[in-house]
């Protein structure tokens, strides 16, 4: 079939690989000019890592990433320790797959030269999609320079704004969250003794966390913090704050959050949205994956994930039918994927809260188990990331995925 897929971000590249493996001729339609990322780290869990193996790419994100030590929670004004538990063995033998820590650009970097040395892929820089008509037989998908592009199939990867979903759905109002997420790089040798440790680490505190891992080997430090407030409301990747207004949201936290923040040269801020599940993904010819349908807050480090399984399975469902059967191909890949993007949503809404605990009793409560637990019984922790990171899309057990699935 000719597949069009609107925007050439992780998931739409994800999808393009997918489809052109599995013999079909892919248009991919990028509105930026060049294919590029914003400076800043992805966490590649082994569920996403299983994708890019399946699709020719994982040995030079191995190369590019750091593979932390642990996953790890500390108090964030004392660095106070509440767990460590190691993850190198789980993820080789529960988990299937390593997991890593990757700089965003490097990933695309490696999707990007994958996609351009398929022959049945071809990229389209600076065209934007803006609507599509169709009919039984084929999908016409409209550009904003009036090109019209004829199709079997429409993937909307076009990201929370997408041109695709507001047609199908009409428009949407997101729900601001009341937080902030604040993202930044810094070389690590220039934080010296207050380099964030090499896990993943997660600092929590009243009304507001803050997450640091490695990249590139550990050559640097990555940083997202999060705060509750209600004076910025903008969502978007590109927008900056200043450094003062950084360290003013961490005042008081530990010398490595403080640090971090104040050798950065560029401090870059957005607000968070959330958006409750769609009724659908899918009409006619046109279909859509990743944030276009079930955008993400971060607090599972899961959004890039989801994007990618998508992809891939979406790839899977059409090309196990013929054309007449793509309507009963784009319900099955619907229902392959709700329950599972929903439980990560919920599960990074529970996560905000989790990790924002405003007082003493609030603090001991939730976080006093989970030291117990880190002490008396790390497996127990790990063993509650299964439904996550054990899922394999590319295999064929239809599994669900699921908090409450088999694996747990």
């Amino acid at each position: 079939m000719k597949i069009v897929i609107a925007g050439a971000g992780i998931g739409g590249l994800t999808a393009a690989l997918a489809f052109s493996q599995l013999g079909h001729a892919v248009t991919l339609l990028e509105s930026a000019a060049e294919i590029d990322d914003v400076g800043a780290g992805i966490q590649i869990s082994p569920n996403a890592l299983k994708v890019l193996d399946a699709l020719g790419v994982g040995e030079g994100v191995r190369r590019a990433a750091f593979r932390p030590h642990a996953l790890e929670m500390r108090m964030g004004r004392s660095g106070r320790e509440v767990f460590t538990v190691s993850i190198t063995d789980a993820a080789t033998t529960d988990w299937g797959a390593a997991y890593l820590h990757l700089h965003r650009p490097d990933l695309i970097a490696a999707l990007l030269e994958k996609a351009r040395s398929a022959a049945a892929i071809r990229i389209v820089l600076g065209q934007r999609v803006t609507g599509f008509s169709q009919s039984p037989e084929s999908i016409a998908v409209r550009c904003a320079d009036g090109t019209v592009i004829d199709a079997d199939l429409l993937v909307g990867a076009d990201g929370i704004r997408s041109a695709v979903r507001e047609q199908m759905l009409g428009k949407q109002q997101p729900n601001f969250t009341g937080n902030a997420a604040w993202r930044l790089v810094v070389p690590t040798e220039s934080l010296g003794d207050y380099a964030p440790p090499p896990t993943a680490c997660v600092w929590v505190g009243a009304g507001r966390h803050a997450v640091t891992y490695r990249l590139r080997g550990g050559a640097l430090s990555n940083f997202v913090g999060v705060v509750e407030q209600s004076d910025w409301t903008h969502e978007s990747w590109t927008d900056r704050g200043t450094k003062a207004q950084a360290l003013a949201d961490f005042a008081g936290w530990h010398p490595t959050i403080e640090t971090m923040i104040t050798k950065a040269r560029e401090h870059y801020r957005w607000a968070l949205f959330d958006r409750e599940p769609l009724p659908y993904w899918s009409e006619g010819r046109a279909v859509l994956l990743g944030d276009a349908c079930h955008p993400t807050l971060p607090f599972l480090a899961q959004g890039a994930a989801m994007a990618i399984e998508d992809g891939f399975i979406l790839a899977q469902e059409v090309s196990a039918r013929d054309e007449a059967g793509l309507p009963d191909a784009l319900s099955a890949y619907f229902d392959r994927r709700i329950a599972r993007v929903s439980a990560v949503q919920r599960g990074s809404r529970a996560n905000m809260g989790r990790f924002h605990r405003k007082n003493r009793l609030s603090q001991l409560a939730t976080y006093g188990p989970m030291h117990i637990a880190g002490r008396l019984m790390p497996g127990a922790i790990l063993h509650q990331m299964n439904w996550l990171y054990r899922y394999d899309a590319t295999g064929a057990t239809g599994a669900t995925g699921t908090p409450d699935a088999t694996g747990r």
